[in-house]
């Protein structure tokens, strides 16, 4: 199960930390990724940490501004965001999969209930 906190609103050009805690004991089998979903628009990716943490991925419209990470001793993946833009504004989901960090949503094998996120203009 996965538990995704940390969103709310915020002006544009602020921050936010989103987390996600996952309960069980085979978090570190994971690749975690972050997903969000804006009204009226489809879901798509934002960012993916492989299983140990070495290795990041991004969507190219948060390269820059948002970072990823994960703590396996807290079963807890962050989604850093600085800089944030009107555009960002969405639900944003975490999610598992056991394949690779550049696995399509398809592939992942379980999802948060989202956390919203608001950036006023």
């Amino acid at each position: 199960q996965l538990q995704a906190s940390g969103g709310g609103l915020v002006q544009a050009g602020g921050s936010l930390r989103l987390s996600c805690a996952a309960s069980g004991r085979t978090f570190s089998s994971y690749v975690m990724g972050w997903f969000r979903q804006a009204p009226g628009k489809e879901r798509e990716f934002v960012a993916a940490v492989s299983w140990t943490g070495g290795s990041t991925y991004y969507a190219d419209s948060v390269k820059g501004r948002f970072t990823i990470s994960r703590d396996n001793a807290k079963n807890t993946v962050y989604l850093q965001m600085n800089v944030l833009k009107p555009e960002d504004t969405a639900v944003y989901y975490c999610a598992a999969n056991s394949y690779s960090e550049k696995a399509p949503a398809a592939m992942y094998d379980y999802w948060g209930q989202g956390t919203l996120v608001t950036v006023s203009s």
